[in-house]
This record gives structure tokens, C-alpha cells and sequence, in this order.
């Protein structure tokens, strides 16, 4: 991803009228702009680990002339982002910002002295009158003319708008390279580009998987660090147990020489996504350009896998946090093409910093068939059935649960994860020679069993003709198993792949009753899992982009989305949000 990342710009707006009004007020309003560009900034951080960026307007802004003012410098400086603060009332269409391609919010202090709350009433009216939806932040407390505080519910809506707001901008302009075509007929791999233009402002690209066999032939790739990956790959990747049949095994030599093809598999694909300039040292100036790629997705089956190693081990390495170079940001791959997942699996990816686990949505394990099977019953967290997410392909290394927070499990940052958890990660992950049935030109699977006690989302965008892009989302936590129930489980499918044991919260609403609900109600055989209880986020993202979610277990209180949606019903939200984004169109 290039280094000039969005940034988010601050507009202080304030009462234009002058002789004592507007110089009385000059001060507060941009102390309130400079306190949210300083909490953003110590909040938030872009995906290479640097702090996020604000640009303040160089004055208040009190009417037309200066709302362009501001408009122009943003513009220069690369703005994505707008939040207009003020603590009084202001002249609404005259000083808000016109530009629909990027996201809105504004927040009004709530104060007795000034009306900034009634600025904050006209101008989210001004936004839905001319069709550009805007968030409303208003502060539950009254709060003295004089304070300098945000207080904790402005601070989380201020941060729940921002974080969503910076992945909608982080995505405009960049590219999905298809690598290779449809994958065995997966809906989410016939990639629709009208969906990536309308709604991510992303360009579409792709390539052949021959450019992988060009590139071996040719030797377009650095074979420098070929030999470093290689030789960390020999140190690191502990190999498990071949699972084929003794007539379908293949010797240790034909086992080395598919580790060789798998590196440079990697190596490639990472090249091919955002580039690399040593390729122009080799006299490749073309190839080092890469596709400005944010997010990709490899065909593999089957034309490439019936004759060559499979990509498991490219995928999983690639979404890691880490690699032979070290600790380092994600680069977002989806097995099979699976575009919806990869857009999917990108949101998490934005809203978090961290890695993402790619997996079949394959088994819904109900109590009873648990206890038929192992003799054992289910409980705790998991005591209403589990969903065994498990799939040959790109579920990161991070997925393992061997980063800690505060003690626990989790996924971090890259920045965040030490050398020693990046080690352990790797360290409890076997890879395993690849299902000579499924993919008949070897290679090798990641196989690896997910610690339990994580709060986890599971998310996944679906396309539906008509109606267009649609989110679904599940909160819930990763649990763990008796070693015995889950090797018994887990050997009734492939046990050569990651297993992660989740089970949903449940509401006893709508597709949340149980957990066979969840799983009945699932829109496609994939889903993208994130650390973290991020579906309030999403909600937010998805609003930004005029997709409607279709199914969640969030809490009311914890969902923000633009306030005209308000005006769309406040007794069904989920059908206000359907017509809302029906209504608004696609945001580009």
C-alpha cells in the first residue's frame, strides 16, 4: 500500500456574526478542533503502525467563502475524512462540507450558553435534504461553556465514525487483483466489478495463474530472498504427518521441490499485488510495478492445483503478521478467488490492524450430536452447539491464539506482536503434505487449532441480484474442546486443516435464537473471522457504504449510523436501514 495514506480533516465551524459574537467564540472552537485531532491521532493508527493524520482548517469556519477555503486545502492535503466540531449555532448549508464522495460527521456541543446542538439539529437536516448522510455526535451530559473535555460517548462515537470512516478512504483508488478466475463455481470468485466501482471506489485487476509459471521460468523474483525464506521455511515450518493413502504419498525429494514452488509462489504473489522495486534491479521495471493491489484472491482450484502445489501455504504466510523479513502488515488474500470474502475479510482487516482468519462456515455441531458422537457435553460458552470454521487455505498464522493480551489469547497489530508470539505461532502450526484427492499437484495444508477464550466477529458480504451488496455478522467467542472431542470432530472432516471452534452469542431474536439458526441463515460457504467484538463497526462501515446488514446480535445502543437514517423509521432499524440504503445509492 503506498505510504501517502488518507487523512482526516477537522472544520470548526462557527457564528459569522462579528462585532463580539464571533470573536468571543474563536478561541473555544478551535480548542474544540485541536483536542479532536489530538485524541484521533493518539487513537488511531494507519496500517503501516504511524499514527493518524489531521488536517485542521486554517481558520473557524463562519460562512461560505471559508467552508471553500477549508474544501481547497483538504483537497491538497489528501483528506478522507471530514468532522465538522462546533459549540454554537452556525449558518448550516453555508458552512457544511459539500464534498458526497467522502464520509461525514458532525459534533455539536452540547452546551447551555451557545446552541451548538441546534447548529447540529440544522445542519444533519441541511445533509439529508441534499442527500449526503452524515453522522450526528451530540454528548449526552450538558457540559459547561468553558470545558475542554470530550466526554466518554463522544469519544466512542467520534472513534467508531473515524475508524470506519478511514477504511472507506483507505480503499478508494486502490485495486482487487483476481488471480486466476472462478474457483469450482463459488459465487463470491465471479467478481463483479460494478460492485468494487460503486461501492469501494476500487478498480478491478487480474492476471493469469500462467504468470506464476512465467515468472518461475524466467526467474522474476528476488532470489535472494528466495533463499532466506527458503531456508527460514526449513528452520521454522514444522512439517506434520503425511494423511494420503500410502499409494498416493510422494517422496521427500518431490516434498522439497514443492516447498520451492510454494516460496516462490509467495514471493510472486506479493509481487504481483503491490510490486517490488529489486525486480527493476533484475530488468523487470514492468512487473516491479505490481497492481496497487489493497486485497486479492487466488483461483487455485482446480486448473492450478490439479497440476501444481496448492496455495495454502502462500495465502496463510501472506495474511500472516509475520514472514522471513520479520513482523509486517497483512497482505489480504481469499482463497478461491472469493472476492466477497477478501472485501469482507479487508473491512475487518481496516477497522482492527490485525490478521484474518478465511474459513468454511462448515459445521453446525449441536449439543446432542456432540454427546452422540464423543459421549461428551457441551458447556460453558459453547453449551447451545458450536460452528467448526475450517478450511484448506488462507487462515493466518495469527489465527492461532498465540498472541496474548492482559494474559488472554488474542490477535494484535503487527507492531504489537512480539518476536517470541510471532515464533509460538508458527511454532504450534504443522504443515501438513496437502489431500492428494483434492489438490493432485501436492503441496501442503495449514493445520493448526485455534485457542478458545477469544471475543471474535464473524462477517461476510453477499451479493443478491436486485437487491445489491448485503452484510451479515456474528459476534461470538472462540472456545476450546477436551483434546479427545476435538481430534474425534475433527477427524470426521480434513485434519489437515485450521480449526476454529466458535460459538455465537445468542439474543433469542431474529437468526439468533440458536446457533443452528446462525448457521441456517448463513448466505455463502465462506466467512472472514476478526478478533475482536467488531460488529458495531461494521454496522457503521457498511452505513458509509450504503450496504445493508441483514443479520447481527450488536446491541441497539452500540449502533451509529448517519442520523438521516432516523428518518427512515426508529421501530424496525433493520428495515430503516434497507430503505436508507436503497434510497442513497451506492456511495461512489
Amino acid at each position: 500500500m503506498a505510504a501517502n495514506y488518507p487523512k482526516i480533516g477537522i472544520r470548526p465551524t462557527i457564528d459569522g456574526r462579528r462585532r463580539g459574537v464571533r470573536e468571543s467564540l474563536e478561541a473555544q472552537t478551535m480548542g474544540m478542533a485541536q483536542r479532536v485531532a489530538q485524541f484521533l491521532e493518539e487513537k488511531l493508527c494507519y496500517p503501516d503502525g504511524s499514527p493518524v493524520q489531521c488536517i485542521i482548517a486554517d481558520s473557524t469556519i463562519g460562512g461560505v467563502k471559508e467552508a471553500a477555503a477549508a474544501a481547497q486545502k483538504f483537497k491538497g492535503e489528501n483528506v478522507g475524512v471530514s468532522i465538522t466540531v462546533t459549540p454554537c449555532w452556525c449558518y448550516g448549508s453555508e458552512t457544511m462540507d459539500m464534498d458526497a464522495t467522502i464520509p461525514h460527521a458532525v459534533w455539536g456541543f452540547n452546551g447551555t450558553e451557545r446552541p451548538g446542538a441546534v447548529y447540529l439539529a440544522a445542519v444533519l437536516s441541511a445533509y439529508a435534504q441534499k442527500g449526503i448522510p452524515a453522522f450526528g455526535i451530540y454528548g449526552e451530559d450538558v457540559q459547561d461553556s468553558g470545558s475542554e473535555e470530550i466526554p466518554a460517548d463522544v469519544q466512542s462515537k467520534l472513534l467508531q465514525f473515524a475508524k470506519s470512516a478511514m477504511a472507506v478512504a483507505l480503499m478508494k483508488g486502490k485495486s482487487y487483483l483476481s488471480m486466476g478466475s472462478v474457483s469450482m463455481g463459488i459465487a463470491g470468485s465471479i467478481v463483479n466489478e460494478q460492485f468494487f466501482q460503486d461501492y469501494l471506489g476500487m478498480r478491478n485487476e487480474y492476471i493469469d495463474m500462467s504468470e506464476y509459471v512465467r515468472r518461475f521460468e524466467e526467474e522474476i523474483y528476488d532470489q535472494e530472498e528466495f533463499a532466506k525464506a527458503l531456508s527460514w521455511v526449513k528452520e521454522n515450518c514444522r512439517i506434520g504427518a503425511d494423511n494420503n493413502p500410502q499409494h498416493l504419498q510422494i517422496s521427500d525429494t518431490e516434498k522439497e521441490q514443492q516447498w520451492e514452488t510454494c516460496v516462490k509462489m509467495t514471493l510472486i504473489a506479493r509481487d504481483l499485488m503491490v510490486g517490488n522495486p529489486k525486480l527493476a534491479e533484475l530488468g523487470f521495471e514492468e512487473e516491479a510495478n505490481g497492481h496497487n493491489a489493497l486485497v486479492g484472491g487466488f483461483q487455485g482450484q482446480r486448473q492450478w492445483t490439479d497440476h501444481f502445489p496448492n496455495g495454502d501455504f502462500m495465502e496463510t504466510i501472506l495474511n500472516s503478521s509475520f514472514d522471513w523479513n520479520g513482523r509486517r502488515a497483512p497482505y489480504i488474500v481469499a482463497t478461491e478467488n472469493d472476492s466477497l470474502n477478501g472485501v469482507t475479510m479487508l473491512f475487518n482487516y481496516l477497522l482492527t490492524n490485525t490478521a484474518q482468519i478465511f474459513a468454511d462456515v462448515r459445521t453446525y455441531w449441536s449439543p446432542a450430536a456432540v454427546e452422540r458422537v464423543t459421549g461428551y457435553k457441551l458447556e460453558g460458552q459453547a453449551a447451545n452447539g458450536l460452528l467448526h470454521l475450517i478450511n484448506s487455505g488462507s487462515a493466518a498464522l495469527d489465527g492461532t491464539g498465540e498472541q496474548q493480551i492482559d494474559g488472554k489469547p488474542a490477535i494484535k497489530p503487527f507492531w504489537e506482536i512480539t518476536d517470541e508470539e510471532a515464533k509460538e505461532c508458527v511454532a504450534q502450526t504443522q504443515f501438513r503434505p496437502a489431500s492428494q484427492e483434492y489438490f493432485r499437484g501436492g503441496g501442503f495444508s495449514t493445520d493448526y487449532l485455534t485457542k478458545g477464550g477469544m471475543p471474535v466477529t464473524m462477517a461476510r458480504l453477499n451479493l443478491v441480484k436486485g437487491l445489491g451488496p448485503v452484510l451479515q455478522l456474528v459476534e461470538g467467542f472462540t472456545v476450546d474442546l477436551p483434546e479427545a472431542v476435538h481430534k474425534t470432530l475433527d477427524e470426521r472432516t480434513d485434519p489437515t486443516w485450521p480449526t476454529t471452534w466458535f460459538a455465537p452469542k445468542l439474543t433469542n431474536e431474529g437468526s439468533f435464537q440458536s446457533v443452528y439458526d446462525v448457521m441456517n441463515n448463513w448466505g455463502a460457504n465462506h466467512g472472514a473471522i476478526s478478533y475482536g467484538h467488531i460488529g458495531a463497526d461494521l454496522i457503521t462501515l457498511a452505513s458509509i457504504l450504503r450496504i445493508p446488514v441483514s443479520m447481527h446480535n450488536v446491541e441497539e445502543a452500540r449502533i451509529f449510523r448517519p442520523r438521516v437514517w432516523s428518518l427512515f423509521g426508529t421501530a424496525d432499524l433493520e428495515s430503516a436501514d434497507y430503505r436508507a440504503c436503497q434510497n442513497f445509492g451506492p456511495l461512489y
